[in-house]
């Protein structure tokens, strides 16, 4: 498992929830990034890390999937 070079910004407050849900699950980036591409949100890998590493923020949309995705209410990704 790959460690983050950078630590996390402050943009969003799920960024961190994300990571460790999808890591978790056994789920490797690139391949959750092509389960949010499938599910109709565009977004690169690059972008993606972003959202993950808190310097970005995400949209009403990327959250909803993300949490469909991880099989989660949206509140669990908000928690602390």
């Amino acid at each position: 498992m790959k460690l983050r070079k950078q630590g996390y910004g402050d943009a969003n407050m799920i960024g961190r929830n994300i990571e460790r849900l999808r890591k978790e699950r056994g789920i490797k980036q690139k391949d959750f990034i092509a389960r949010i591409q499938i599910m109709g949100c565009d977004m690169n890998p690059s972008s993606y890390s972003k959202l993950e590493g808190q310097i970005r923020s995400a949209t009403d949309k990327e959250i909803y999937v993300i949490a469909k995705i991880l099989n989660v209410k949206i509140e669990k990704l908000f928690e602390s």
